[in-house]
């Protein structure tokens, strides 16, 4: 069954109605005309349809807040893992829109149960097809780790898991409590120390904006267009002189991506958690690329555990689909903080190893400023099989105190020192000249 609904115009950040139903919210998030029904939401308040974002196909589902306050039951949960598998076997990929007051305790265990292959389903998929999940409204209970285990978690202002759903905590205290932000278990998803939310968006209608848009970056991945990689009238991008001077690493990065008509040039992820790494999709010359930068404005852009963590499960989400990735390298070798202990930071700093040595997708190192120590190595060192690793002249590589090695020595550490002008067209020609492929691996949450 087709269903042509009128999709208006969803404009960045716009106020809007809060459309509760599974079909208003599927409408908006797909292209106007293009939803099909493959499951009514009627009276179990889960809706699943294909349709199209930009033209591509996509597997959708709605877990809405009618009828019982959105609660997942049995037949709901089936709805879920259909969904999912269907966008398995189709290689599209699943969208999920997420409202709900936790499991449907009327149907018991096996509710409990339903959710359990709800979970199973998102980590046969992981890897395999994008997975994104919108929280437009409260999570709750068991339920909130089924957004939680996906690639992209997109929260508006009222997207929020709650360990304990309402009902639960009803019955157990044997009263009723509030259940807006700050009542019984209940936590609004915030950046602050990632707690679920890769991206936080201003309204619903953002909400629906920014899935739209990750999702088109990663199922249209398009081609490099070398002919779009150079803009002559553009200026050299300034950077300070000094190696340790604080700069932000967003102006360069806006550079070197290219722009849409409205402006937009990347989608960063968790921008609040471990700032001083910046990662996110974004295109250059056309295609899509992931983007791993060092961002000196935060905490001299060093390579803590956060950032570590941060990077590598990044790394392994363009691998698995297929995302070649720009790395924009300008790190210090300072050893950790007080408090730090050296076991965590090398942990994670090995899993960012570990990412980097294992994917297979074209990747590119720029070393702008400064790269020294082990992070040097972390942020994709040739030593790790980097496509190619170029190197601005005045940037230094070094080991913490002394000396920065000589970049043209031949030793294999930089492909090649580059004029900061030309940087968008050698990364695009390294990229380009690449073999695309993926990896085989699965994505794991974060």
């Amino acid at each position: 069954m087709t269903v042509l609904v009128s999709r208006a115009p969803v404009r960045d950040g716009a106020a809007g109605p809060d459309l509760l139903d599974p079909p208003a919210r599927l409408a908006r998030l797909l292209d106007a005309g293009s939803m099909d029904v493959l499951r009514p939401a009627d009276d179990i308040g889960v809706m699943s349809a294909s349709g199209r974002i930009d033209g591509e196909l996509v597997v959708a589902y709605s877990v809405g807040t009618t009828p019982l306050d959105g609660e997942l039951g049995v037949e709901g949960s089936r709805r879920v893992v259909e969904a999912i598998d269907a966008a398995v076997r189709g290689g599209h990929p699943v969208v999920g829109v997420w409202h709900s007051g936790g499991i449907r305790l009327s149907e018991g265990v096996g509710a409990l149960d339903g959710l359990g292959r709800v979970l199973a389903a998102i980590a046969r998929a992981a890897g395999r097809v994008p997975q994104i999940s919108v929280m437009l409204g409260p999570c709750d209970g068991g339920v909130g780790y089924a957004p939680a285990l996906t690639d992209v978690v997109i929260a508006a202002p009222a997207g929020r898991r709650r360990a304990t759903g309402s009902v639960t905590v009803r019955a157990g205290i044997g009263f009723p409590v509030r259940t807006g932000i700050g009542s019984a278990g209940d936590g609004p998803v915030r950046d602050r120390g990632f707690d679920g939310a890769h991206v936080r968006a201003a309204d619903e209608a953002d909400a629906i904006a920014r899935a739209r848009r990750i999702t088109s970056l990663l199922n249209r991945p398009g081609r490099f267009d070398l002919g779009a990689a150079d803009d002559p009238t553009e200026p050299r991008t300034p950077l300070p002189r000094r190696a340790r001077q604080v700069h932000d690493v967003k102006p360069l990065l806006k550079h070197l991506l290219d722009s849409d008509p409205r402006g937009r040039w990347l989608e960063e992820l968790q921008p609040g958690w471990a700032p001083n790494m910046v990662v996110g999709l974004g295109r250059l010359a056309g295609a899509t690329v992931g983007v791993l930068a060092n961002n000196p404005a935060r905490d001299g852009g060093r390579l803590d555990s956060p950032a570590a963590e941060k990077a590598a499960r990044f790394v392994r989400m363009c691998d698995a689909f297929g995302v070649p990735m720009v790395v924009v390298a300008d790190v210090p070798g300072d050893p950790p903080k007080a408090g730090e202990q050296w076991a965590g930071v090398s942990r994670r700093e090995a899993e960012l190893l570990h990412a980097f040595a294992e994917a297979v997708v074209p990747r590119v190192t720029l070393v702008t400023r400064k790269s020294c120590g082990g992070a040097y190595i972390a942020m994709n060192a040739a030593a790790l099989g980097a496509t190619a690793v170029f190197a601005w002249p005045a940037a230094e590589i070094a080991m913490p105190g002394t000396k920065a090695a000589d970049l043209t020595a031949g030793i294999g550490v930089v492909d090649e020192v580059i004029d900061p002008v030309t940087t968008r067209r050698r990364l695009a020609e390294a990229l380009a000249s690449a073999s695309a492929t993926r990896g085989t691996h699965d994505n794991v949450p974060l």
